[in-house]
């Protein structure tokens, strides 16, 4: 059976490198994917050469081509350059790891900030699960599918925290059921610091607006209408930490918030704290518009806030319970250094 994680894939990709196509007269004027899709029939199927020309692997007069609904022109030559196959499987790689506990059963890390959980295209290596199969060895083979061993909940890149991590097929089974209920009817707890733009005015509250795919972006998410075919309920509570600092109209420049999740969809708290208008420092996605709001701030701490290189959204507490022995483990992670260095500056306002 086919590992439904891996990319699609053929004998032509394996057997041919590369191949050149002239665009004959009939043809001027069509979409690049449909016109390459058509030469190459059933050879390469669309979602993968989607992929490869995004990937800058076809090219015209040597010129890479990334755009898929790019028009193409009589006589025009386009070669498709298919990059050697990555490997199937990740590979042990001795990184370091945090380690807060450790069993039999499980390992709970602090994940740093710039490590990606498991690979995928552009990230085949030097991910946590590489780290891991070197730290665990052949204990964590295959736990929860070849890509993704052991892996029950995720944090981005560039969010820092706590994570845990399965080492047997039944405390990934009874984790991931935990995980996908999100503490509902069970022991989950899990709760985030974020350092957002400005300050909610209410101290506590509750986002409930549904996340569907962002309109410019395939890798962003979005509040959409609830009706919308790729809504997913979304869920996040917030509480208000502390304020820093107030502008000529008496708002907050910033604040510190705690959020936890009564759901766990891609970039929750990063856009549903962007929806309330108060976006994550830092961040290079949802918080486009704020970026010059830095330029108001006293001169002392302006670098080290409009530098600061990521989201600061931090994973301070997991909380759940023991799969094998059902103790109810609690687990917390002080603020790394750079967050640390972000909230000092701000405590100056």
């Amino acid at each position: 059976m086919r590992d439904p994680d891996t990319e699609d894939h053929n004998e032509w990709e394996d057997a041919d490198a590369s191949k050149a196509f002239t665009v004959d007269p009939e043809d001027a004027g069509e979409r690049l994917d449909r016109w390459l899709s058509g030469r190459l029939g059933a050879a390469v199927s669309r979602s993968r050469l989607q992929s490869l020309i995004r990937a800058g692997a076809v090219r015209c007069d040597e010129v890479p081509v990334t755009e898929t609904k790019h028009k193409v022109a009589e006589g025009e030559v386009y070669a498709l350059i298919v990059p050697e196959a990555e490997p199937a499987e990740p590979e042990p790689e001795p990184i370091p790891l945090d380690v807060l506990y450790e069993d039999a059963s499980l390992i709970v890390i602090n994940k740093p900030t710039g490590l990606v959980v498991h690979p995928a295209p552009g990230n085949w290596s030097g991910t946590l699960v590489n780290a891991l199969l070197h730290h665990c060895g052949d204990s964590l083979a295959g736990i929860g599918g070849v890509r993704r061993p052991g892996i029950v909940h995720r944090l981005d890149r560039d969010t820092t925290g706590v994570m845990v991590v399965a080492k047997t097929d039944n405390a990934h089974r009874i984790l991931s059921e935990a995980f996908a209920d999100h503490g509902r009817s069970g022991d989950l707890e899990r709760a985030y610091t974020a350092l957002v733009w400005g300050a909610p005015e209410r101290m506590a509250g509750t986002i409930d607006a549904p996340l569907g795919r962002h309109a410019q972006s395939r890798t962003l998410r979005a509040v959409v209408p609830a009706g919308r075919s790729d809504a997913r309920h979304a869920v996040t509570r917030y509480r208000v930490q502390k304020r820093y600092g107030t502008d000529g109209a008496g708002n907050a420049f910033a604040a510190r918030v705690e959020c936890r999740l009564e759901t766990g969809r891609t970039h929750q708290i990063r856009v549903h704290m962007a929806h309330i208008g108060h976006p994550l420092i830092g961040d290079r996605d949802y918080a486009r518009a704020f970026r010059t709001k830095a330029n108001r701030l006293p001169e002392e701490i302006r670098p080290t806030v409009a530098a600061f290189p990521r989201q600061a959204l931090h994973a301070h507490l997991l909380a759940f319970r023991h799969p094998e022995t059902e103790e109810l483990m609690r687990f917390e992670a002080n603020l790394p250094a750079d967050l640390l260095a972000l909230t000092k500056a701000l405590d100056i306002l």
